[in-house]
């Protein structure tokens, strides 16, 4: 198998993972574990969003900036935000400091809020089947059907800035597929069943 390392723990893990240290933190205490809570997934989805042509050690780098300039990733404090709110995120140095990121954040925000059985539930109804852990880097897709199905009904609804690769690291950080290389430690909670 290609594409693990063994750590100074002696865990074999997806080779990303040895980086940096967010990295190994974000890898085996996060990615890929199941997330179902509408805020929680509002956070993902607009990190991502802002991940968008940077590297996420900067997006990991900056995570708690990012919590303390979107009041925690609550999506109802979120939609409430006004003009004032987005001067104030252009002038915060600590996030990415990106106007049409920041207003594709408060719109998504105030999207979430109008869906009927909320975003986990919708973001959910695309996870595709579950498939055998990739055997290399190489079998870990940028995008699938199912994620190009996501952003085409995000965008149908109101969403704005996610495409069918943001799409997709989306379901790769809420559990929705897991895409840690066959042999890694990390050992996932059964994923709720696909509502599909």
């Amino acid at each position: 198998m290609t594409g693990l390392l063994t750590g100074v723990d002696g865990l074999a893990r997806c080779a990303w993972a040895g980086s940096a240290p967010e990295y190994l933190a974000y890898h085996d205490t996060e990615w890929g574990r199941p997330i179902r809570d509408d805020d929680a997934m509002y956070e993902r989805l607009t990190l991502e969003a802002f991940q968008s042509g940077l590297s996420w050690i900067t997006i990991l780098r900056k995570r708690e900036a990012f919590r303390r300039a979107f009041a925690g990733f609550r999506a109802a404090a979120v939609a409430e935000f006004g003009p004032a709110d987005v001067q104030r995120l252009l002038a915060d140095a600590g996030i990415v400091r990106n106007r049409a990121k920041i207003d594709a954040a408060i719109r998504n925000a105030r999207v979430a809020l109008d869906l009927d059985g909320g975003l986990s539930d919708l973001l959910w109804s695309y996870a595709p089947a579950p498939r055998p852990r990739p055997a290399t880097p190489a079998d870990v897709p940028a995008s699938t059907p199912e994620s190009v199905a996501m952003a085409r009904g995000l965008k149908g609804r109101g969403f704005a800035f996610v495409g069918p690769t943001t799409a997709y690291a989306l379901m790769q950080a809420s559990g929705m597929v897991d895409d840690h290389l066959a042999g890694c430690h990390v050992d996932l909670v059964q994923r709720p069943a696909n509502v599909r």
